[in-house]
């Protein structure tokens, strides 16, 4: 299956395809490759604010964000809130939560003058709500409140990482 198409069903927030990717390894460049579309849809749609220097650094920042939430992510649901079924490592985290960013693309769309925060609010939000079905998927979770826990959790944390790593990337 060509990555646009696993890129459309996680987009439809389709349980199946995160499944999917949880269970095959081969399909982590994938999730890489979506996490930097989805940061490149951002720097793109934001570029009137950023510029160029700010496309790299959200490129770069979402990256490295990425694993930090995918491991957060796997440390938070396998550790603090594991049920009784739950069963991951890092990879599977990895994959899903990169699938994940699928909803981020369409923040280009900010590019549009007046569309640039609703392109921004309804790509973040579409994310986190597919961000919770990957981790529901990749943890074995019976209960998607939990898996919204977890996100939460990890949202937090993750958004002062990256608020951190955009100010040193700035900084350089």
């Amino acid at each position: 299956m060509a990555l646009a198409d696993r890129m459309i069903r996680a987009a439809r927030l389709d349980a199946a395809l995160y499944e999917e990717v949880e269970a095959d390894p081969t399909l982590t460049g994938q999730a890489v490759g979506v996490v930097i579309l989805a940061a490149v849809a951002a720097g793109i749609g934001g570029a009137v604010r950023a510029g160029l220097g700010g496309l790299v650094a959200i490129a770069a920042a979402a990256l490295i964000s990425w694993y930090i939430w995918a491991y957060l992510t796997y440390w938070i649901g396998t550790r603090l809130l594991p049920e009784a079924q739950t069963q991951a490592d890092v990879g599977q985290m990895m994959r899903t939560i990169g699938f994940s960013s699928s909803p981020g693309l369409v923040r280009v769309a900010g590019v549009i003058p007046g569309l640039t925060a609703l392109a921004f609010v309804v790509g973040n939000i579409w994310m986190l709500v597919a961000m919770v079905i990957a981790v529901r998927q990749a943890l074995d979770y019976r209960s998607t409140w939990r898996a919204v826990g977890v996100v939460a959790i990890g949202w937090i944390v993750h958004s002062l990482t990256l608020g951190v790593l955009l100010r040193l990337l700035r900084a350089a």
